[in-house]
């Protein structure tokens, strides 16, 4: 079986991040608001990245690293851009 871990835009320019083994079906889910709490009250939400993870622990564990990134480490992350998120990390740390 494979997980998700995932990353959304929401209308106010704001990031969620989730995991899930059914990505579409979440997709919906989010949509309609039938999850409730943050992005329910913050629609539409937009998908900007997903990964797939071998395991619920390997997404659960994706998710709660991006949860801790700040906003310029989320974008290169949907931008793709490993330099920058290597970057961020490191001056997050203060190196």
């Amino acid at each position: 079986m494979e997980f998700y871990a995932y990353l959304l835009r929401c209308s106010d320019g704001s990031y969620y991040a989730g995991h899930t083994d059914d990505l579409d079906h979440r997709m919906a889910q989010h949509h309609t608001g039938e999850l409730g709490g943050y992005a329910a009250k913050r629609k539409p939400v937009t998908l900007v990245w997903s990964e797939i993870f071998p395991s619920r622990y390997e997404a659960i564990s994706a998710e709660r690293q991006i949860k801790g990134w700040s906003r310029a480490k989320k974008e290169a992350l949907i931008a793709g851009d490993w330099e920058q998120i290597a970057r961020l990390g490191r001056n997050r740390q203060g190196k």
